[in-house]
């Protein structure tokens, strides 16, 4: 059975003034007939809940702050490992590239002369010790324990597929202790408010006419007055995009022409913002990029999520928002594994009782050492938003959900100069004791409290934040 979707002809559902482009016409002349019609004056809520914000006010916090930026750190790998190239096989020498993650060397590495190292590579993994190792120099020099050179285990000069894991040390009887110390690393980050602006703008006239349709709005408006469903629908939209850009924002780079003008650099120019889908796909996992996940359509494959999770933070506790194909594709992945499905009942933590409607959707599961609480995500299924969007994107732009971790992080604020607990996401506004910006609105005008000479009523929407994503790396988008 196909289903499609219907929308009138030539209605415009988003337009501010009453006219015969926003309601069906009673018969083809109007009202100029003598036959009174039966009119049903309460607007039909066709599309349910309109708006889709909830998910920050789920997984985040809001602080104020009073800069124009905010910078926090993140803690660095304890252990040294890293990604090394073979310069000579036969004499045992790498250039070490990469840490580990990927991230190309800027700073020192930390292997120092006497360090034992596990090396994998040329279908081996064998130990060696360090027999030379300078303070600025990449390059490092090793003596297996069990072959005379890496060319006796199979290592080819050029390879950069290397793994080099610090392990400990050896050091002779009577020697010095080691001569250099290795200093903690850590990744600094930053993010940028913008400022997100809305207005509805209704004449003296309008305002004082009534209306034949009795509207209705998520913010409880009613009444004939179609100003104020036009203000209430603002409103709300306007509240939907302070969600939405948290979401979906991104920095400009320096390729975007948002800011050609003189090629001077100004406080006014548009810079953008890093919203929660950018900081996943440069800082975190997607699992377009991790081998084997396809949609959790089957256990293996989200197993291969999880041995991404066990690469870094491991947070036990992770909360899955999802669009519908993805929240039933799970259901069906878990029934899957039920013993008892075949039957038609399912029993156990699920309280699935005789006397109770068989209950096909799961809330949460746990696989290893790993709790899961799965929740739809109205942003990814509504047509008019990521739904829409989705539909029309091909390969891994499609975005099905999102795993965020659970519980808080521990991190140093370079603002405040201490460390503090927060939410791994959370929203900073600009605020002071003088102006608060979080959510802020004004009317101006003649119509009602009169502040200027303009026959109209004004009404503004501004806020002015960003979203910070901590410890990204243990979050997942699903695409």
């Amino acid at each position: 059975m196909a289903i499609s979707s219907f929308t009138p002809a030539g209605k415009d559902y988003t337009q501010k003034v009453i006219g015969a482009g926003n309601y069906l016409d009673i018969q083809d002349n109007g009202w100029a007939q003598q036959y009174l019609p039966d009119l049903l004056e309460k607007e039909a809520e066709v599309f349910g809940k309109r708006t889709i914000s909830g998910f920050l006010s789920q997984v985040s916090a809001e602080e104020a702050m009073s800069a124009d930026q905010v910078i926090w750190s993140e803690q660095g790998r304890l252990h040294l490992a890293y990604e090394c190239t073979i310069v000579s096989a036969a004499a045992s020498t790498m250039k070490v590239a990469k840490t580990m993650d990927g991230v190309a060397q800027t700073t020192d590495h930390g292997i120092r002369v006497g360090d034992m190292v596990l090396i994998a590579g040329g279908g081996q993994t064998i130990t060696a010790r360090v027999s030379v190792a300078g303070d600025t120099d990449d390059d490092i020099t090793v003596t297996p324990y069990g072959y005379a050179h890496l060319s006796d285990a199979g290592f080819a000069d050029g390879d950069d597929t290397n793994k080099v894991l610090v392990f400990g040390s050896e050091f002779g009887k009577g020697t010095n202790n080691q001569t250099r110390s290795n200093e903690p690393v850590f990744q600094t980050y930053t993010n940028k408010p913008i400022i997100i602006k809305d207005m509805y703008e209704v004449s003296g006239s309008d305002a004082a006419q009534v209306g034949w349709v009795e509207i209705s709005g998520e913010d409880g408006q009613n009444g004939y007055y179609w100003y104020l469903k036009a203000s209430g629908d603002t409103k709300a939209r306007f509240n939907d995009y302070l969600e939405m850009v948290c979401i979906e924002a991104e920095k400009n780079v320096a390729a975007s022409n948002i800011n050609t003008g003189s090629g001077v650099a100004s406080a006014n120019d548009s810079h953008g913002t890093e919203g929660l889908f950018k900081a996943i796909t440069s800082r975190g996992h997607q699992s377009s990029g991790i081998t084997g996940v396809n949609a959790a359509t089957d256990l293996a494959e989200f197993d291969a999520m999880l041995a991404a999770f066990d690469e870094n933070g491991a947070i036990e506790e992770n909360m899955m928002f999802v669009n519908r194909g993805t929240s039933l594709a799970i259901d069906d992945m878990l029934a899957s594994m039920n013993s008892y499905g075949a039957g038609g009942t399912s029993y156990g933590v699920f309280d699935n009782s005789e006397d109770m409607a068989l209950n096909l959707g799961f809330s949460g599961f746990r696989r290893g050492s790993y709790d899961f609480y799965k929740s739809d995500w109205k942003y990814l299924n509504d047509k008019q938003t990521r739904g829409g969007i989705n539909a029309a994107a091909t390969g891994g732009e499609a975005i099905r959900g999102a795993v965020i971790p659970a519980g808080v992080s521990n991190v140093y604020d370079q603002q405040l100069g201490k460390n503090l607990k927060r939410p791994f996401l959370h929203v900073r506004y600009r605020a002071s004791n003088l102006e608060s910006r979080k959510n802020k609105s004004w009317v101006t005008g003649s119509v009602g409290a009169v502040t200027s000479d303009l026959d109209a009523m004004t009404m503004n929407f501004l806020s002015e934040r960003c979203m910070v994503v901590q410890g990204a790396n243990n979050f997942c988008l699903l695409n």
